[in-house]
């Protein structure tokens, strides 16, 4: 009977792994299959986009959002995960969809990617820690006498920016202490997730007066004031549906955390594939099923759309008892914000690795790691803060969802577009985990849904988005061509030379 390898061996075969891709290691490797899993479970959290990005599903074509639209979506977000757990398998490295990129394309494609994923993650925490606290003290604030509707608007920005701020900082502190103390925390955070994802489900079914299955396959038109004005006025069962799929394409996003952590996981080229493709099943069925035990005992769909940014608050207000309700919001409050905390872990480790080969400013500075907790700090640091400066700009989470799931999404599919044309031909040599035939039709699938998203997410009220989207690549293509191209050496030449790809391409 062969022996298991003893987990010793299993991290000197991942730094023998990593060394032969060009890189020491420096990071402390600590983190197990399930810490892998559980770091892109708890950004997924449904608890934190599947909640506060309700309205935008309900206040679209009501229930069929859920019923039809979600696991349409999700099972799009799954071919990306596979895809994406493929090339994982196959480069197991910090900042993955960097290297990734430029492995399969060239330093550009590379550099471009590791910006889009940057930013986006950036403005995934900024959202995720807005909702956050927009829930928390709508749900929470009234029973301790706050009442954020009555506050003006000028005071509405000025808590949005300085509470999120505060959790930011506060996340920053706790990935600054090590990936130990952060591992502890969102493998709870996985369980947390789950227990109270299903305790939700429960309560909505025994508690409601009555429950209302059709709903789930009945279209309807929300939009304009019957839907709180979340979506503009228009006739269109089609446009609308399509909104709201802004919904669990937000919610199923940051997956990619398990590759940004690879370079701390034992067991890397197996482990994290596992872990990505898990993490979005799992995070679909559980939301699905959560969501749609909301929506069914929902007394009246059309008073509940009608409540906009508040309806999931309203809607388990009216179903449940008080004290339960009151139990269920602070437990997803919970998980909310230890759904941005593990969003910092992800982004500060690609901001590490994009600065280890000199991709952004003050790269020396930002991929320093701290000697003693083996974590690198001032990354971390500054991409919290960057997140809360994207709050200033844009303190409205519509807006900041949109952006996040394009940036994402985009940075996603490059790298499997890029490995779609590579594929069989300079791509030759696949990790442990592999697809075998269906990586092709599968990239194909990850590639067209992104550009139907692009859509989707610029049209109106998003189309600030747009002009963001525009502009950022804008900016990126003027940097690139007059600066970047020359200077940034991309990856070590023995990570691009592994794949047969040239380090000099564009």
């Amino acid at each position: 009977m062969r022996e298991k390898p003893v987990e010793s061996d299993v991290i000197a075969e991942d730094v023998r792994t990593l060394r032969s891709l060009g890189y020491q290691q420096e990071l402390a490797r600590k983190m197990g299959g399930f810490s892998n899993y559980a770091i892109s479970l708890s950004i997924i959290c449904i608890l934190a986009g599947g909640v506060t990005s309700f309205h935008q599903g309900l206040s679209s074509v009501g229930g069929a959002a859920f019923g039809l639209g979600w696991p349409l979506v999700c099972l799009f977000s799954l071919a990306v995960a596979a895809t994406m757990g493929q090339v994982a398998s196959s480069f197991p490295t910090a900042g993955g969809l960097y290297h990734w990129a430029s492995i399969l394309g060239g330093k550009g494609w590379g550099w471009t990617t590791a910006w889009l994923n940057l930013l986006g993650l950036v403005a995934a925490i900024a959202a995720i820690n807005l909702g956050a606290l927009r829930f928390t003290l709508d749900s929470l604030g009234p029973p301790i006498g706050l009442e954020p509707s009555r506050w003006t608007p000028a005071t509405q920005t000025a808590v949005a920016i300085a509470g999120v701020f505060a959790i930011c900082a506060s996340q920053a502190l706790v990935n600054h202490l090590g990936i130990r103390l952060t591992t502890r925390l969102t493998d709870f955070s996985g369980y947390w997730i789950l227990g109270v994802a299903a305790l939700l489900t429960a309560a909505m079914l025994y508690f409601a007066p009555s429950l209302h299955p059709a709903s789930l396959v009945t279209f309807s038109n929300f939009s304009g004031a019957r839907g709180g004005d979340v979506w503009p006025e228009t006739s269109s069962i089609a446009l609308l549906f399509a909104l709201s799929f802004l919904l669990p394409a937000y919610t199923i996003t940051g997956f990619d955390a398990s590759a940004n952590t690879a370079e701390e996981t034992v067991g890397a080229a197996v482990r994290v594939p596992k872990g990505i493709v898990t993490a979005v099943a799992v995070s679909g069925l559980s939301g699905w099923v959560m969501l749609c035990a909301v929506v069914v005992a929902i007394p009246d769909m059309g008073q509940a759309a009608s409540m906009g940014p508040s309806s999931f608050g309203g809607i388990l207000g009216r179903v449940l008892p008080k004290g339960l309700a009151y139990f269920i919001f602070a437990g997803i409050a919970v998980a909310q914000y230890l759904c941005g905390l593990a969003a910092v872990t992800s982004v500060s480790r690609i901001a590490y690795a994009f600065a280890r080969d000199g991709g952004l400013p003050l790269s020396r500075k930002l991929r320093m790691v701290s000697a003693r907790y083996q974590t690198p700090a001032i990354a971390i640091w500054t991409v919290a803060m960057a997140a809360a400066m994207a709050t200033v700009y844009t303190p409205v989470y519509e807006i900041m969802a949109a952006v996040t799931a394009i940036f994402l999404y985009i940075s996603y599919v490059l790298p499997t577009a890029l490995g779609l044309r590579a594929y069989g031909r300079r791509w030759t040599v696949m990790g442990p985990w592999h697809l075998g035939r269906w990586y092709r039709p599968l990239a194909a699938v990850s590639v067209l849904g992104c550009v139907v998203l692009l859509v989707i997410g610029m049209q109106p009220p998003n189309e600030k988005t747009a002009w963001i989207v525009g502009g950022v690549l804008l900016t990126m293509a003027i940097i690139w061509f007059a600066r970047a191209k020359d200077r940034f050496a991309g990856p070590p030449e023995v990570l691009m030379q592994k794949a047969g790809a040239t380090p000099d391409a564009a």
